[in-house]
């Protein structure tokens, strides 16, 4: 991708992107806004966040940031981010629902697990609440970021969604929430046929970031065996998926830019269309 290659398609787009302050999240609202986007930054940290908006207004010369107050462990905060980019009339492009953690124990303010309430419930409700700007804006793209590690799930227990993390290191829950990811992104899809919105899910492959600061000390130098992405490398699938791919590939699963076979449990379309329903009740968003 060169600076100028997206130009006549971007300039003017707008892309709102969770967890947009550090790791993968920062590099793909640098880019987005070098194509000439118009980012809104969802994070919890605002200091965190001013340096990246500094940062693109510095590297682009234009205005192209902005901050959206946004705790994904709190549907009351969600709420609110929504309402404020609703406010602004703008058009919403592309939805990249990015942030994520793992190894957190505990549980959100609103009583689940906190990768499951984090990782999936979370984006699952903002997704839900800028719908009607997105369909309005279409073609639109929402992009999730899965992950590799959803592999490691073997099945998804229902009665320890509302529990807290169990397994050591949180691995278990993390690779559930993964599964999740992908399992909502291609159950949205079926939901948006026929209506020009596409959805993707992605891996971005094992990145060298602050997502690392919340696994146990352990298994760190485990990970850093392999060799690691940067955050440059690990956001190229989440920006083909925001501006290359095939609006009719929609639903699919990508790792390194092109579509790639989950697991079969990720592929079951009755446990994602029950894992809808139940994030429907959960969220209070009704049937």
């Amino acid at each position: 991708m060169t600076d100028h290659a997206h130009q006549p398609y971007c300039a003017g787009r707008v892309a709102l992107i969770t967890g947009a302050n550090t790791g993968i999240g920062r590099e793909t609202a640098i880019r987005l806004a070098h194509e000439g986007m118009h980012v809104f930054l969802a994070c919890k940290s605002e200091e965190k966040t001013q340096r990246v908006i500094d940062q693109i207004r510095q590297e682009t010369g234009r205005e192209l940031a902005t901050w959206l107050p946004l705790d994904l462990a709190d549907f009351a905060s969600i709420h609110r981010c929504a309402e404020l980019f609703l406010a602004t009339d703008l058009h919403l492009n592309v939805l990249i629902n990015n942030a994520g953690l793992g190894g957190l124990k505990g549980l959100t303010r609103d009583g689940f697990e906190m990768a499951f309430g984090v990782n999936h419930l979370g984006h699952f409700l903002l997704t839900h609440l800028l719908m009607p700007r997105l369909e309005i804006s279409k073609p639109a793209r929402i992009v999730t970021v899965a992950s590799r590690a959803h592999r490691l799930a073997r099945n998804i227990d229902w009665d320890k969604l509302t529990k807290p993390s169990q397994s050591f290191g949180g691995i278990h829950e993390y690779a559930v929430s993964k599964l999740c990811n992908i399992l909502f992104s291609a159950e949205l899809s079926m939901k948006l046929a026929d209506n020009g919105l596409s959805t993707y899910s992605v891996h971005p492959g094992v990145v060298s970031s602050e997502f690392w600061r919340a696994v146990p000390a352990f298994f760190r130098p485990l990970a850093k065996i392999r060799a690691m992405k940067t955050p440059e490398e690990g956001a190229q699938t989440t920006l083909y998926c925001a501006l290359e791919a095939p609006l009719t590939e929609t639903g699919l699963y990508y790792s390194d830019s092109h579509i790639t076979t989950p697991t079969s449990l990720a592929q079951d379309m009755e446990l994602a269309n029950e894992l809808w329903s139940r994030s429907l009740t959960w969220c209070g968003l009704g049937n």
